[in-house]
């Protein structure tokens, strides 16, 4: 098709077409940064996480006294491995994405300590004897803590314990010590020194807010019965879990009738940090949503008046032996120019909002595959906006439109 009679009618109605090109234009900046922007929440919801969330139920009890720790919490163990499917049960500090974070800075040489340049900030998780089984951590590489290093692992009211070996997480392991093996490697934070003799798989922090580079950079230590915690995880049959989280809560309650047991599957635990996530993606879903049909709804509108304003050139045109396809194809491809026009223009203007965004809000960089994916999505949503005017200009007989002038 002739593309010059369509350049020359655009050059005469430049109004209605620098509308359509400027509303494509909007629309597909605003696309490819809130395609983008969904993306990375929905990808955080799916964060791998390497324990076995499927059995795992954890319960929190507030409010015990510390100084019984050494007895109570063995009692309370054994309670909880009594309830009928429990296949392990232990204390720890923490459990990833409780957002209740216990969190140290290290360093690679003995000078190190907590407050110097030159150190990386980790998330500990204190684990009581069998945590990796009850958590079903995934090993990698070298070896889990034995019965004397928990026994060794004193915690009372020092900020870390008093054992000396620990199991890093693999992203931390390369952080620290890339292109080596982790094992036999030691952290420092003066006075505390920790030799590293297993590698796990990624465990995710208990708190890293948004998409975080860091959010895998996990250490476990262990910890005997005098550390003071209140977080107790048990594993079941998945079928099994909310029997027994509801068995282990009055369980710990009725043992420990001054303090207050609460507790929920894993399942609710991910659920709950990342139902913010959730909604937010679901809300620029909905924002997509509106903004293509907004647009849509404005090229129809648009070719509509700009059709009724060519009856006239339509019905010549007509006359002089062009079917009803040609009037098609003409209307299509006038469309699929401004449309492109709008896309060159919506794709400067994304990349101007996506550096914006990077600069503000620390959001990566948006990779090239979604402007190809904005570019289709408005190449056809313009098609099926323009197809009604089209086929109305398309139906129009010659003598109508001569008439109507």
């Amino acid at each position: 098709m002739e593309i010059r009679p369509i350049l020359a009618t655009l050059r005469k109605h430049r109004i209605p077409a620098l509308l359509i090109v400027l509303e494509i234009a909007l629309a597909c900046a605003v696309l490819c940064n809130a395609v983008f922007m969904i993306s990375r929440r929905v990808s955080n919801i799916h964060l791998f996480n390497g324990i076995d969330e499927r059995g795992l139920v954890v319960v929190n009890l507030n409010g015990t006294d510390p100084k019984r720790a050494s007895s109570e919490i063995p009692r309370n163990l054994a309670a909880l491995r009594g309830i009928a499917g429990v296949q392990a049960a232990a204390i720890t500090s923490s459990v990833p994405l409780s957002t209740n974070n216990w969190g140290w800075s290290f360093g690679l040489t003995p000078e190190a300590n907590v407050s110097s340049h030159n150190t990386t900030n980790v998330s500990l998780y204190m684990l009581g004897e069998g945590g990796d089984r009850a958590l079903g951590l995934q090993l990698r590489e070298g070896r889990l803590f034995g019965p004397g290093e928990y026994a060794a692992g004193a915690l009372g009211d020092a900020a870390l314990p008093q054992g000396h070996v620990t199991v890093l997480t693999e992203s931390l392991a390369r952080r620290l010590w890339p292109g080596q093996s982790a094992l036999g490697k030691t952290l420092y934070s003066r006075p505390y020194y920790y030799t590293v003799v297993g590698v796990a798989a990624d465990v995710l922090r208990p708190y890293f807010g948004t998409w975080n580079p860091k959010m895998y950079d996990v250490a476990y230590f262990p910890v005997n019965y005098d550390a003071p915690l209140g977080t107790y995880v048990l594993r079941s049959a998945p079928q099994e879990r909310d029997r027994v989280l509801r068995e282990a809560v009055d369980k710990l309650q009725a043992l420990n009738p001054a303090a207050v047991a609460k507790g929920s599957t894993y399942a609710d635990v991910r659920a709950k940090y990342f139902a913010d996530t959730s909604s937010m993606a679901w809300m620029l879903v909905l924002v997509c949503v509106v903004m293509l049909a907004v647009t849509a709804l404005g090229i129809v509108g648009l070719s509509s008046f700009w059709v009724a304003q060519r009856r006239r050139t339509i019905g010549i045109r007509r006359a002089m032996g062009a079917t009803r396809g040609a009037i098609l194809r003409y209307f299509q491809t006038e469309n699929f120019l401004l449309a492109t026009l709008g896309i060159v223009l919506g794709m400067v203007l994304a990349y101007g909002i996506n550096l914006f965004l990077m600069k503000h809000y620390e959001l990566p960089r948006m990779p090239a595959a979604y402007f190809p994916v904005g570019a289709v999505t408005l190449w056809l949503i313009g098609q099926l906006a323009v197809l009604g005017p089209a086929l109305r200009a398309a139906a129009v007989p010659p003598v109508v439109a001569t008439r109507a002038a």
